[in-house]
């Protein structure tokens, strides 16, 4: 059974910090693209960031750009998401996705991806 599992979510003030994580289990991933999308409330999920399964290649949003950077630890199966400068448009809940082929390229819609975490909470306050 495949599990994505995401941590690292919390409270924290405007211009702070936060590294999400996201491990997966039930099958590698080192050969798959994989990315983190947000959804804020009443709205739909939407990309922030994505990387490539050699992590050579990055994209994100560009409501992120310079403040977010996605890495990914392919031994460990784990994909992190490093968010600097934090503003309180980003609060949403955080979802880690990986896709189940070998995209040499990073992926931006929700619809190229098929499995997904179950999300962890960003709150930024003002």
């Amino acid at each position: 059974q495949v599990q994505l599992v995401e941590s690292g979510g919390g409270l924290v003030q405007a211009g702070g910090s936060l590294r999400l994580s996201c491990a997966a289990s039930g099958r590698t991933f080192s050969n798959s693209a994989m990315g983190w999308f947000r959804q804020a409330p009443g709205k739909e999920r939407e990309f922030a960031a994505a990387i490539s399964w050699s992590g050579l290649r990055t994209s994100y949003a560009d409501s992120v750009k310079g403040r977010f950077t996605i890495s990914r630890h392919n031994a460990k199966n784990t994909v992190y998401l490093q968010m600097n400068s934090l503003k309180p448009e980003d609060t949403a809940v955080y979802y880690c996705a990986a896709e189940s082929g070998s995209s040499r390229y990073p992926l931006s819609t929700v619809a190229e991806y098929d499995y997904w975490g179950q999300g962890t909470q960003v709150t930024v306050s003002s």
